[in-house]
């Protein structure tokens, strides 16, 4: 027998004995004292493979998919057939590379649909669009990811012109909106996130090291939001603040988006939007059962602005 089918075989075994050694009515003691006694190897290892596609890295191939995971090729390309029969995967133009496919998109929409925080954002979101007339967005961050989960798109045709699409990655360090998601990191933190000694550059603006990018973290928490004016796309500026939950951790933020260089033509324009942002920010974290303190600075801001209103 062949080697790779000999490894092959092995790996069937081995699933198959730890299918077996878990008992049908494990108690959840159990399950929580010994959960990687009931691991099912093909399946961690199927969802590993799609966890290495991303936006930077579209398409993949099994040799570099087999080396990343540390498993044989054929073993790889079986996987990746299983997951392209379920569609989880496609092929690129016929090829041995692939690229994700409809099914996971399928279950990032189920995902988000489940998610409380979109039940509750998106009226805020539609309320923050109406008072502004920009295009809004909640994200969450994931890792070294921020992740657009909802929007409520402009309907002023001078502002229509921002495109970006639920589920959409950007990298959370570059970004005024990481740099918000990650108000509740401290610096240790930050380098186990990014162990690397230089960042990835992606504008002369983007932070070059975990200190610079702390600095730029400490400065958003300390602010009570983040703005940007086209620090990371040419012709666009954010204004975004984060949103916390029951215990008072960053769970989300909430953003609006500006199509060009600048905020506001005045600074009263400017500080109108970052109020109006750090309201519906505030909203929807008391929707989700936070309780500001005092000195919170984004619930501070937002009181400027109800003050204004009243």
């Amino acid at each position: 027998m062949p080697k790779q089918d000999k490894q092959a075989g092995k790996e069937g075994k081995e699933e198959t004995r730890v299918l077996d050694a878990a008992p049908d009515d494990a108690s959840d003691d159990d399950a929580g004292a010994s959960a990687s006694t009931y691991l099912v190897p093909g399946l961690e290892r199927g969802l590993r493979i799609l966890a290495e596609f991303s936006a930077r890295e579209p398409v993949l191939g099994a040799p570099e998919l087999s080396k990343r995971i540390g498993i044989p090729r054929t073993t790889t390309f079986r996987l990746l057939q299983t997951l392209e029969a379920l569609g989880f995967l496609e092929r690129v133009n016929g090829d041995r590379n692939f690229r994700l496919g409809v099914a996971v998109l399928r279950l990032g929409f189920e995902y988000l649909s489940s998610l409380e925080l979109t039940d509750f954002g998106t009226p805020v979101l539609e309320r923050l669009r109406a008072a502004t007339g920009f295009t809004t967005h909640l994200l969450i961050r994931d890792q070294r990811d921020v992740v657009f989960v909802a929007k409520a798109q402009s309907h002023e045709p001078m502002f229509s012109s921002v495109k970006v699409h639920v589920g959409t990655r950007l990298p959370a360090h570059a970004t005024v909106h990481g740099h918000v998601l990650m108000g509740d990191l401290t610096l240790a933190a930050l380098r186990q996130l990014y162990p690397e000694e230089k960042l990835e550059q992606f504008t002369e603006r983007t932070p070059a090291t975990v200190e610079e990018l702390d600095e730029r973290v400490r400065e958003c928490a300390a602010l009570g939001f983040g703005l940007s004016e086209a620090s990371f796309e040419r012709g666009i500026s954010v204004v975004t603040a984060p949103v916390r939950d029951r215990s008072g951790a960053i769970v989300a933020a909430i953003t609006a988006t500006v199509p060009r260089s600048e905020i506001g033509a005045s600074p009263g324009e400017k500080n109108r939007l970052i109020e109006e942002v750090c309201g519906a920010a505030l909203e929807l974290a008391t929707r989700l059962n936070y309780r500001p303190s005092v000195d919170d600075p984004t619930a501070v801001v937002a009181r400027r602005r109800a003050a204004t209103a009243g």
